[in-house]
């Protein structure tokens, strides 16, 4: 009896104590780390909302770069901080969830270790050709590949990347043979299929865009299920070719599993109040990207689903880390 009245007391006090940390937070400085090098995806995303959180929690919050092992060392890093709301994860969704599956040894559940935030953003892929391939769209890209099975390639940043699985899926609804070239990064891959030694790619529409503009590539699809603000002639897999194809990248705050809750539906509105103000609208609609207000709880659901989703994928295509 004298046990559980001591055990009861113990849970009491850390209890109270937690919700007193959590009304003074923040009173030093915050970290948010990245796997992304400093110019990456995810520390472009990071830095204007890192500024506009340090104004309103009058605290400084800092984007801390660790990048390395396509985001575990990150990961690793946040999961094993105190859960006080002083460490973050800034995280794309492939280094969130893919890597789980792919990198990790043996591969874990990220939603065991980690608390979902808030959603930043989301964002679609641009498929594109070489001029030299004869589609202007999905169908017409289907019907060459069909036409030439295992005769197209198709390049991308990495095995287990956000646009392999795309490609992927897309050989797998359109029960077509594409030879998949992985590279280490994106650059080199463009540059190859600049070149026309390579014909398709799924790659995030920024990185292209100059060249589509040019003519040097030919935009034929989009990946989400909806146009691409940036390419608004460019129809949809979905829309055109095969209905219910969708994959899409997006880029989310976490915390350590055990942060108090205030914590992080506080920084849960103000991400929200941050990314409605028009300045940032702008910015975000200039990168092709969207930005749906969001509930802790309702980001957990779309880490989940993406997660079961990108399983299957993983599992139907036999994708398998490089050694």
């Amino acid at each position: 009896m004298k046990n559980a009245k001591f055990a009861a007391l113990v849970l009491i006090g850390a209890a109270l104590a937690s919700n007193a940390c959590a009304q003074t937070w923040p009173t030093r400085v915050v970290r948010v780390i990245t796997g992304s090098v400093a110019g990456g995806g995810a520390d472009i995303t990071g830095r204007p909302i890192a500024q506009r959180l340090s104004e309103q929690l009058k605290q400084q919050v800092i984007i801390d770069n660790r990048p390395g092992a396509a985001g575990l060392l990150a990961s690793d890093l946040v999961a094993k901080a105190a859960p006080d709301g002083y460490t973050l994860l800034l995280a794309p969704g492939s280094f969130f969830i893919i890597t789980s599956y792919l990198n990790a040894r043996p591969p874990y559940d990220p939603l065991t270790l980690f608390t979902p935030v808030a959603q930043l953003d989301s964002y679609s892929f641009v498929v594109v050709v070489h001029p030299s391939v004869p589609a202007k769209n999905p169908q017409e890209l289907l019907a060459v590949a069909r036409a030439r099975p295992g005769a197209l390639s198709f390049v991308s940043s990495g095995v287990g990347s956000n646009f392999h699985l795309a490609g992927e899926l897309f050989k797998l609804r359109g029960k077509v043979d594409l030879w998949h070239v992985p590279y280490k990064g994106s650059p080199q891959a463009i540059i190859d299929l600049l070149a026309g030694r390579a014909d398709v790619m799924f790659i995030g529409v920024p990185a292209v865009l100059p060249h589509i503009k040019s003519g040097r590539l030919r935009a034929v699809g989009v990946t989400g299920l909806k146009r691409n603000p940036l390419l608004p002639d460019v129809p949809t897999i979905a829309e055109s070719a095969l209905p219910g194809y969708e994959i899409n990248g997006w880029e989310g705050l976490f915390a350590p599993l055990g942060t108090p809750r205030e914590i992080v539906n506080r920084v849960n509105a103000m991400i929200n109040e941050i990314l409605a103000a028009p300045e940032l609208r702008e910015l975000w609609t200039s990168k092709g990207v969207d930005f749906i207000p969001n509930t802790p709880e309702q980001f957990a659901a779309r880490v989940r689903e993406d997660y079961d989703n990108v399983g299957r994928i993983i599992k139907a295509a036999g994708i398998k880390a490089e050694q």
